[in-house]
């Protein structure tokens, strides 16, 4: 029963580190790096001029009114 903590804890502290590591790079692969090649296909293709021209048309703006 000697160093019962000391080695449990290393086991557990070991065991930390790998799991967020795994997690860590599930979410920036699962997650992170789609999201930024969808933002990056967004913006290739974006038009700002055309989507304001749009948004004032269906009168969102009060200081730009639709024509």
């Amino acid at each position: 029963m000697r160093r019962l903590l000391a080695r449990r804890m290393k086991f557990h502290l070991f065991g930390a580190f790998f799991i967020s590591l795994g997690c860590a790079a599930l979410y920036k692969f699962g997650v992170a790096d789609p999201r930024k090649r969808a933002y990056a296909e967004f913006y290739k293709n974006y038009d700002p001029m055309k989507d304001f021209e749009a948004m004032r048309a269906a009168g969102v703006f009060e200081s730009a009114p639709p024509k």
